[in-house]
């Protein structure tokens, strides 16, 4: 990796810590997603280690998001499960591994959902939670999208000792912008039946 491509992307994960110190700051969470959806439009316009194509970039006008909505913010215990390690289908011919660490139960729109959630055993590790649900491939993209990514500062907090889950602050990886990115996709077991219309969606 250039030396200029190791500067531009440390500015990029300090910009992303930044932006999510900023949200579990915030007592506000609807205002919080407001300056996510500002600061991601301008990072994925105007920085070098934008996921964009460079050729989409000048005519990028913005992310596509379902309106926020607070039935769609909720808050579960790390539950405790059997450890389990995975070998996690990416975009790229290469899976990544993963130890399945907890469990999280919780209602969203009154029904009872489930998530696995996954401990990255490679580069520093971090707290993972990508997830499917019925509007993938439709409304949202289809191999998934991301919660928390804590490693790359995707980081929603806890409250009273249950992790935050705002299923408004979902969004796509990397992958889904050019494929040049390879990511982790989203596993069976958090593939989920019911509709989540919150966080990023599709364009259109």
């Amino acid at each position: 990796m250039r030396t200029n491509d190791v500067a531009t992307l440390l500015d990029w994960k300090r910009r992303i810590f930044e932006l999510y110190a900023a949200i579990r700051s915030s007592d506000d969470p609807a205002s919080a997603w407001q300056l996510w959806r500002g600061e991601r439009d301008r990072l994925f316009r105007e920085h070098p280690q934008s996921p964009l194509p460079e050729d989409e970039r000048a005519g990028f006008h913005g992310l596509h998001y379902f309106d926020y909505d607070p039935a769609y913010r909720v808050k579960s215990k790390l539950g405790e499960t059997q450890s389990r390690s995975y070998e996690i289908a990416t975009s790229g011919e290469e899976p990544m591994r993963f130890d399945r660490v907890a469990v999280l139960h919780f209602e969203l729109r009154g029904e009872p959902v489930e998530l696995e959630a996954y401990w990255l055993t490679s580069y520093g590790g971090g707290l993972f939670l990508p997830f499917a649900d019925a509007t993938s491939g439709a409304l949202t993209y289809g191999a998934g999208r991301y919660l928390l990514d804590t490693v790359k500062g995707a980081d929603l907090g806890e409250s009273a000792g249950e992790v935050v889950l705002d299923f408004n602050f979902a969004y796509n990886p990397s992958c889904s912008y050019d494929p040049r990115w390879v990511c982790p996709l989203a596993t069976p077991a958090n593939r989920l039946s019911v509709p989540v219309e919150g966080g990023e969606r599709n364009p259109g």
